[in-house]
């Protein structure tokens, strides 16, 4: 019944949009500003709502060293969002998407040397049925926004993008979270976001979980004794609240403040600090710094500290900066970011991607303590802008993979470098964008001959080849 509806909506949509005569211009919704003007009637709000549609193809293939067992996998599907015309200050948002298995290897089989199962190609479809092809599709947004001057209250199904949730959108659809989201912008000096979250469809699921069972759908790694995290479905909490005041002096600063409390489990406080200053007519020097704390909160999550997320008392610290060269035509920085030995720096990996400027897609250095991480990447676009292409290489020294209190997950020590290429087409095909992303990861510590500390992790390379079409 729900994949029916959803087919429903799209039809109805896309006809919406023919209709609409190409006078809309695709932006995202969280994007759209937060002072639309009011529709004069009801039926205008939904005639000259804001409508899309995005379809999205993704080829992924990942090779491992020797043996170990490779795997492709080719995704498609189609989606539709709709946010209508205000009335009196309040709009309506819904948006579903749908998604197809088209080819794929036995990417639900585990590979035959480790006993460990897939861990890039089964994100492209659903992490809690890899043998579903054709049964995913997901109700995403389905919210009610009240706007009022700049500012604006959403209460539902939303999509926010934060240090602590974000869309981590790598795959075939993003994160989405429920709850009631604030964002007062009444000055351009100071600002604030935040509210309270309480459910969310992590990527690479089809479902809607509270915060606290969704922890644990990705696997989990081991507990500082060594011993097989087991907190899915064993965490108490009722969900997160999330605040952010931003202050924005002159164009050259801004500062932001962000706190994180999960409630019973953890608190995560961080400060960022972005600076630029102009080195010519088109080219700016800029800087950024952020410091992460984290504190458990009571017992981490559940009493029994074996099937507690952050164990009592633990904490971690996280320092990362950058510098860097940007102009019109390139952009090139200098990453380096160190989490101290206190402890692990956690967030669950269902819920997005660290922030740290050395992040690089297809790893994290979540679940891990005692880091440096030092990272350079140069991107830069051609044929005005429609060109776009990255090189970035980085070493990531972690610790032991058998230093379980500071390796939840046995990562060895590594190199990665990544290229990453896009072409945005106009005219006749506007809309159309192919990205491709290769990369290769190389083992740079211990893994005393133990191939689970290097299937899918280290000595591999990872290939994508993505097609959207947005209207």
């Amino acid at each position: 019944m729900k994949k029916s509806l959803l087919y429903i909506f799209f039809i109805i949509s896309f006809y919406s949009i023919a209709q609409d005569n190409g006078q809309h211009h695709s932006t995202d919704n969280h994007h759209i500003s937060l002072k639309p003007k009011d529709s004069t009637c009801l039926k205008d709000c939904f005639l000259k709502a804001h409508w899309e549609a995005h379809s999205r193809t993704f080829l992924m293939h990942t090779i491992n060293e020797g043996d170990l067992k490779d795997d492709y996998a080719l995704a498609s599907g189609a989606g539709i969002g709709v946010l209508t015309k205000p009335v009196y200050g309040f709009q309506v948002g819904v948006s579903g998407f749908f998604i197809y298995n088209l080819w794929s290897s036995d990417i639900h089989n585990i590979d035959s040397l480790t006993k460990l199962p897939n861990r890039y190609e089964v994100g492209l479809f659903d992490v809690e049925n890899h043998t579903n092809k054709n049964d995913l599709d997901r109700l995403e947004e389905l919210y009610i926004k009240y706007n009022l001057s700049k500012s604006a209250i959403t209460v539902g199904k939303i999509n926010i993008n934060t240090p602590f949730l974000n869309p981590q959108d790598g795959r075939m659809r993003p994160t989405i979270e429920e709850g009631v989201w604030l964002q007062i912008n009444e000055s351009k000096k100071i600002g604030f976001n935040g509210g309270w979250i309480w459910e969310v469809s992590p990527r690479s699921t089809v479902q809607w979980f509270t915060l606290a069972n969704s922890m644990g759908i990705n696997p989990m790694g081991v507990n500082v004794d060594g011993t097989k995290s087991d907190y899915h479905d064993h965490i108490k909490s009722e969900g997160m609240a999330i605040a952010n005041v931003y202050i924005k002096p002159n164009e050259n600063l801004k500062v932001n403040l962000w706190n994180s409390y999960l409630d019973n489990v953890m608190n995560s406080a961080m400060i960022e600090v972005n600076t630029t200053q102009s080195l010519s007519e088109n080219s700016k020097l800029y800087q950024g710094i952020m410091y992460i704390h984290q504190d458990a909160v009571n017992d981490g999550g559940n009493e029994n500290q074996r099937e507690t997320y952050i164990n009592r008392g633990a904490q971690s610290n996280v320092i990362s900066a950058q510098i860097g060269v940007r102009n019109r035509k390139s952009n090139t920085s200098l990453n380096y970011t160190h989490i101290t030995g206190d402890g692990r720096y956690l967030m669950p990996r269902e819920w997005g991607k660290e922030p740290f400027y050395t992040f690089m897609p297809r790893e994290r250095n979540e679940g891990l303590g005692n880091v440096h991480a030092i990272m350079a990447k140069t991107t830069f676009n051609a044929f005005k802008n429609k060109f776009k292409a990255g090189l970035a290489y980085g070493y990531y020294l972690l610790p032991d993979v058998k230093d379980y209190r500071l390796n939840k997950y046995g990562m060895p020590s590594y190199h990665q470098m990544n290229l990453d290429l896009g072409y945005s087409f106009d005219k006749f095909l506007r809309g159309l964008e192919i990205k491709f992303l290769a990369v290769y990861k190389l083992k740079a510590g211990e893994t005393y001959d133990n191939l689970r500390y290097v299937y899918n992790k280290v000595n591999m390379v990872n290939l994508n080849l993505i097609v959207d079409f947005k209207i």
